[in-house]
């Protein structure tokens, strides 16, 4: 089926068939549901490709996420496609588990669709990439691990804000033997997580830490925690670098004996929406991702693109207090009913 035919069946011109379909200029909700409706009934499907290599503008965005099981990169995916919808663009995806080599093919891929924008929300980042995108005329958004360029906005978290002030926290409440948990520690963000954890706790005379790392899942967490409850050190209270791996380390702690927070008490970070509702609820760290979905999506749509012009936006987490953390135990564990 051709564009032509469906004008004709909606008794439109050629243009404004197109208008209709492409979500570009306003016309009649009448008019409007007539070439939807022809469009449908022929199944016409626009070639979306091919129409922006005849120059038109394409409508399509790229998004590149480091594991698109975590729902802190799932819930950003999600602002930015809810936004994308009701203005006409459409979203890609692509997952780098990450892998720095899947990293640059996913770069490479997402250059060569002509994109009206890309939204690079990683951890994983090699220098020659920051240059390589940065050449680009393409719009770039980097989440963390970029920084400002003409086309290039940087949204960047304090996350060494949030760890401290969960740390400060726990030991208010008297924890003195504190462990973190974390995953691909090697990677500057997850890295400077750690390091801050380990920083803060040396401020503090006669606090005990020790660190772990186990894959970003909550099996990652159960591991963690398992090893953790093997090890000769017996935290009162477990930081997690994520949400994602403090649900795992909860059930562990549960399936062990060990009551949260009466025992041990544990954080997470990024507040995803799970948080609320594990049992008992976790205390964590607010990243709001969907503001930073929106914050992309401007980047690249607002009358002002902000992908056009050097900015850095900081994002300052907040500790929200739940039910997963409490008063230090100084007894040792009582394992028993959960």
């Amino acid at each position: 089926m051709t564009l032509e035919e469906v004008a004709k069946r909606a008794r439109v011109s050629t243009a404004t068939a197109s208008r209709v379909l492409n979500n570009i200029d306003v016309v009649s909700e009448a008019t409007r549901k007539r070439v939807l409706q022809a469009a449908s009934e022929l199944r016409y499907h626009p070639n979306v490709y091919a129409r922006t290599l005849a120059g038109g503008k394409n409508r399509t965005l790229g998004m590149i996420v480091s594991n698109i099981g975590n729902p802190f990169f799932l819930d950003i995916f999600r602002s930015l496609e809810d936004l994308a919808a009701q203005n006409g663009y459409e979203v890609v995806v692509e997952n780098t588990d990450y892998d720095p080599e899947r990293l640059v093919a996913a770069v490479r891929s997402m250059i060569g669709r002509r994109l009206a924008g890309l939204a690079v929300v990683v951890s994983e980042m090699e220098p020659y990439l920051i240059e390589e995108l940065a050449a680009q005329a393409l719009p770039i958004v980097f989440y963390d691990v970029g920084r400002p360029a003409h086309n290039i906005t940087n949204i960047r978290v304090r996350y060494e804000k949030g760890v401290q002030r969960g740390v400060e926290y726990l030991y208010s409440l008297g924890h003195r033997r504190m462990a973190f948990v974390g995953h691909h520690a090697a990677l500057g963000p997850l890295r400077e997580r750690e390091a801050t954890f380990l920083r803060t706790i040396g401020d503090f005379a006669g606090v005990e830490a020790t660190t772990v790392t186990s894959s970003d899942s909550p099996s990652g967490g159960r591991q963690a925690a398992h090893e953790l409850l093997e090890s000769n050190f017996a935290p009162t209270a477990i930081l997690c670098v994520n949400d994602f791996m403090a649900i795992g380390v909860i059930r562990e702690l549960r399936d062990q004996g060990l009551r949260v927070p009466e025992d041990v008490s544990v954080t997470g970070y990024d507040n995803i929406d799970l948080a609320e509702f594990v049992v008992p609820s976790l205390t964590t760290a607010n990243i709001p991702r969907r503001r930073i979905g929106q914050i992309v999506f401007e980047a690249f749509t607002g009358k002002e693109p902000r992908g056009s012009a050097e900015q850095e936006i900081l994002i300052v987490p907040e500790l929200v207090v739940r039910e997963s953390t409490g008063p230090a135990n100084h007894g040792g564990h009582a394992k028993g009913v959960a």
